[in-house]
C-alpha cells in the first residue's frame, strides 16, 4: 500500500476529502408563519403610513360626499340603510382593493417580489401581512363614514359595534381580490385599471339600493365579495335585526375572504418564480 503526499492530490480530491471529514452544517429553522406575518405587517404598516393616510382621507370624503348626494334622493327606510352601509364599506374597497392592486402590480413590475423571494418568509405571510396593513388603514375612515351616515339619515348608532367584524372580514375579501389582481396582471397599468374597476363595482353595486337594480345586476352584485359585508351592516340598522341572517352574511364574507387570500397566495407564488 503506497502513500501519496497531499501535494500530489488534485484540488477537487482534497475538497472532497475535507468535506467528508467535516460535519454537515445544520440549517437554521424555517421561519414560522405567524412571526413572519407580524414582521411583514409591521414593515408594511410603517412603510405605507405616510403615503396612504392622504388617500384614506380621499376615500372617506368620497364616501361622505356620496351620502350627501344620495340624501336628496333617498329619504329613509331600507334604501337609506343600503346607502350608509355601502358607503362605509366603500372606504374598505378603495384602500384594500384599489390601492393593494396597484401596490402588488408595481411590486411585480419593479422587481420587488425578488426581494421577498430571497427572505425566509412564507408566501402566505407576505400576502396576509400586506393585506392586513392596508386593511388597517380603513378602520378610522369606515367608522367616521358610518357615524356620519347614521346622523345624516337618522339611523340608530346602537349596533355600529358590528363594524368590528365587518371591517376585517370585508377587508380580507377585498384585499385578497386586490392582491390577486395586482399579481396576475401582466403590467402595472392593467393592475391599476382592474383595481379601479373593482372599486367602481363596489361603489355602484354596494351603495345603490338593490331593489332598484335589474335582475342581471343583482346577480353580479351577489358575486362581489363586499356585498355580504354591506348586507350584514345594513341589517343592523333595523329596529329588530335578525342576527342569524347577519351572522350568515358575515360567515359568507369570511369564507370569500379565505378563498380570495388563498388565490392571492397562489398568485404570489406564481409571480415570484417567474
Amino acid at each position: 500500500m503506497s502513500v501519496v503526499p497531499a501535494e500530489a492530490l488534485p484540488d477537487n480530491a482534497l475538497a472532497a476529502e475535507e468535506t467528508a471529514e467535516r460535519p454537515a452544517a445544520e440549517l437554521g429553522p424555517r421561519a414560522r408563519l405567524w412571526p413572519s406575518l407580524v414582521a411583514v405587517y409591521r414593515a408594511q404598516l410603517s412603510r405605507a403610513r405616510v403615503a396612504r393616510i392622504p388617500l384614506l382621507f380621499v376615500a372617506t370624503f368620497q364616501s361622505i360626499g356620496i351620502m350627501v348626494l344620495m340624501r336628496g334622493v333617498v329619504d329613509g327606510g331600507g334604501e337609506a340603510r343600503a346607502v350608509v352601509a355601502g358607503s362605509a364599506v366603500l372606504v374598505v374597497a378603495f384602500v384594500a382593493l384599489n390601492l393593494l392592486a396597484q401596490y402588488f402590480g408595481q411590486l411585480r413590475a419593479n422587481g420587488g417580489l425578488d426581494h421577498y423571494a430571497t427572505l425566509p418568509v412564507p408566501p402566505a405571510a407576505v400576502v396576509l401581512g400586506a393585506a392586513g396593513a392596508y386593511a388597517s388603514f380603513t378602520v378610522p375612515g369606515t367608522v367616521v363614514t358610518a357615524v356620519f351616515g347614521c346622523v345624516l339619515f337618522g339611523l340608530p348608532l346602537a349596533h355600529l359595534w358590528v363594524l368590528a367584524a365587518v371591517i376585517p372580514l370585508a377587508g380580507a375579501a377585498l384585499a385578497g381580490l386586490g392582491a390577486a389582481l395586482g399579481l396576475l396582471a401582466p403590467r402595472p397599468e392593467l393592475a391599476t385599471l382592474l383595481g379601479q374597476l373593482g372599486m367602481s363595482a363596489a361603489l355602484l353595486l354596494g351603495v345603490l339600493p338593490a331593489d332598484r337594480m335589474p335582475e342581471a345586476v343583482r346577480f353580479a352584485r351577489d358575486l362581489l365579495p363586499s356585498t355580504y359585508g354591506v348586507e350584514a351592516l345594513a341589517r343592523t340598522f333595523g329596529a329588530r335585526p335578525d342576527w342569524a341572517v347577519v351572522l350568515g352574511d358575515l360567515a359568507v364574507c369570511g369564507c370569500v375572504g379565505v378563498v380570495s387570500l388563498a388565490v392571492a397566495t397562489w398568485a404570489y407564488r406564481r409571480a415570484a418564480v417567474r
